[in-house]
């Protein structure tokens, strides 16, 4: 067992070490990862900014079992492209509400596709 399965219990693995639960979790992963490696931050501000994030959640009464896990990864992703300029929470909520609205329109099975009237259908 690695330090980071000790360090973040409640994650699922496989014979080869942790696996993702959900496609998202590994395109959230990735995501940090290729604005890390493009010079967008240093990987300790983003170690720091997500301990923040799951401290946060645990006030908030997160009971910490590892199952949140990317859910505190992906929010300290979103304050972190927000907090560099590369886009603000408003625009992330608009595109969040949009690809919902996209979703529910989109037959099981088919790519869902973001259209204008995915973003017009908004409140």
């Amino acid at each position: 067992m690695s330090a980071l399965d000790a360090d973040v219990p409640g994650i699922p693995r496989s014979d080869d070490g942790p696996v993702f639960r959900e496609p998202w979790e590994a395109q959230s992963f990735a995501m940090a990862l290729a604005l890390h490696q493009a010079g967008l931050f240093e990987w300790r501000e983003w170690a720091a900014m997500l301990a923040e994030e799951i401290k946060r959640a645990q006030a908030a009464g997160d009971p910490d079992t590892g199952e949140t896990y990317y859910r505190h990864w992906q929010a300290t992703l979103e304050r972190m492209v927000a907090e560099k300029g590369l886009t603000d929470l408003a625009a992330i909520a608009r595109h969040a509400d949009a690809w919902s609205h996209a979703a529910l329109r989109t037959p099981h099975g088919t790519p869902i596709v973001l259209r204008a009237e995915d973003f017009e259908a908004q409140p």
